[in-house]
């Protein structure tokens, strides 16, 4: 039987044609130094699992919803160390090693710093201001690249199962086992968020949803005014 990869990386997927390729070709040189590249698909209408298929370990389909593609991605993955990475994210040069370095050293799970692409002035205020506040808090975004040792995802019990914070709700989870491993490197990721819904627009609803979601309103209310905003 092979050895089982120290990494898996997760990649939940939804209509993701336009850059999947782009994202798993960066990661070919984490695959061939041994990590398992997993897509996990919730029903694309698009040809994303296609482009995929010839470039990842393996293409899972599962139900739709980020947190429970993710759930199911860590579930078929082998590894002993989960990296769950949004498919318009992309890992700094030497992220498997200094992952494993982060673990080794006691810590749980970790998450990186993010840098975000675009056109904006804003954006890099943006990212210094989540990296600040995840240090501050010891709460992570799925934007900077959620690590953990597998027996963390699975004493934290997965990711919830709900339309939005499932990143916030695992970070709860998994700070009652060790606080997060802020790693300095950076991932990549695409500032198309705040570009298209407006910068100043984007955070006002992003910072009046995390206030609702810590007072106790239910992520399925949340959700909806989201996806209304959007």
């Amino acid at each position: 039987m092979p050895t089982p990869p120290r990494l898996s990386i997760i990649i939940p997927t939804l209509n993701e044609a336009a850059i999947i390729e782009a994202t798993l070709t960066h990661l070919q040189a984490a695959r061939a130094a041994g990590a398992e590249l997993l897509v996990v698909d919730g029903g694309s209408q698009d040809d994303t699992r296609a482009r995929a298929t010839p470039l990842a370990s393996r293409v899972i389909e599962s139900e739709p919803g980020r947190a429970r593609q993710m759930n199911a991605g860590a579930h078929a993955a082998r590894g002993r160390q989960l990296l769950f990475l949004h498919a318009d994210t992309r890992l700094p040069p030497g992220a498997e090693a200094a992952i494993a370095a982060a673990l080794a050293e006691g810590r749980d799970w970790g998450r990186f710093d993010v840098r975000l692409t675009g056109r904006h002035p804003l954006l890099p205020v943006i990212a210094f201001a989540m990296n600040r506040r995840s240090r501050w808090t010891g709460i992570a975004t799925g934007d900077q690249g959620l690590f953990m040792t597998r027996e963390a995802f699975a004493a934290a019990g997965g990711f919830p199962d709900q339309p939005l914070m499932e990143d916030i709700e695992m970070s709860r989870r998994l700070k009652r086992r060790s606080r997060p491993a802020c790693l300095r490197e950076r991932v990549t990721t695409s500032g198309r968020r705040w570009e298209q819904g407006g910068a100043w627009r984007t955070i006002l609803l992003m910072w009046r949803l995390r206030w609702r979601y810590w007072r106790g309103a239910s992520p399925d209310d949340l959700a909806r005014a989201y996806r209304h905003v959007r």
